[in-house]
């Protein structure tokens, strides 16, 4: 089933295509848990998702389908309400009806011969890389072998990116093509705003610290960006240290444009 360009496609098992950003049947079960408890970390039990992957899945949720379906009410550790925007109600609205729809239509094939029907499937992107985002390319500069692409993302946040010559021709990079961007959460530096003059990365990205998650060896912060885009970094505990960061706290994001890998669907 599909609709109108802007609107979302859904297949069965339902995925939601919104965008260019995919939500899987499980997001959509913690879409569905955030609405009926108002908490990320009961739907997170609900969904058997830990706390941390739930917020996880919020995020690139909110990335992925350009404008944010769950609000977030920073709390304790392991606290904080959620409440889903219009647009992610309408989702899990539609998620629901389909989902009846497609009881009843299995309900119906019980009692005949027919084979199994094939169910279209969209092929999933998968890969590594802990931050996501889709956006529009703006501007592509070539050079003889290089060239730097600038993709604007949400909120008129950009990230750049130097792809080879032949990249852009055969991706057809130009103005209005969407396209992702794929950044490694361990390329992702952290400095105060006052470093913007020191360092030559082409990515210099402000915003707050959303959250902190400590582990026993290295540090995931998460920082929300000021179009509403998250990143991922993971940095050091002596470097959390030396930064004294903490939730709400400002801080910008440095990625080389040479770290920014760009994708586009077939």
């Amino acid at each position: 089933m599909s609709s109108s360009t802007n609107q979302p496609e859904f297949f069965a098992p339902w995925h939601v295509h919104l965008g260019d950003g995919e939500i899987s049947p499980r997001r959509l079960h913690l879409l569905q848990a955030i609405e009926a408890t108002g908490s990320v970390s009961q739907a997170a039990k609900q969904v058997d998702m830990t706390y941390k992957a739930a917020w996880d899945a919020v995020e690139i949720m909110n990335n992925l389908a350009g404008e944010p379906l769950v609000n977030r009410q920073h709390g304790g550790k392991g606290g904080g309400g959620a409440t889903l925007t219009q647009t992610g109600l309408q989702i899990v609205t539609m998620h629901e009806r389909l989902s009846a729809m497609q009881t009843m239509w299995m309900a119906s094939l019980e009692n005949t011969d027919a084979d199994i029907l094939p169910l279209m499937r969209r092929i999933k992107m998968q890969t590594s890389a802990r931050n996501s985002f889709y956006g529009t390319v703006e501007t592509v500069k070539t050079g003889e072998v290089n060239a730097e692409v600038t993709l604007k993302l949400q909120g008129d946040d950009r990230i750049v990116a130097t792809v080879t010559a032949d990249s852009v021709t055969r991706m057809g990079l130009k103005p209005g093509v969407t396209a992702w961007a794929l950044v490694k959460a361990s390329w992702v530096v952290l400095a105060k705003q006052q470093a913007k003059g020191l360092i030559s990365a082409r990515n210099f990205l402000c915003g707050q610290v959303s959250r902190i998650t400590e582990g026993p060896v290295n540090v995931e912060v998460v920082v929300e960006l000021k179009g509403g885009n998250t990143l991922s970094s993971i940095i050091t505990h002596s470097a959390l240290e030396e930064l004294k960061l903490a939730e709400g706290e400002p801080i910008c994001a440095l990625i080389k444009a040479s770290h920014v890998l760009i994708g586009v669907d077939e």
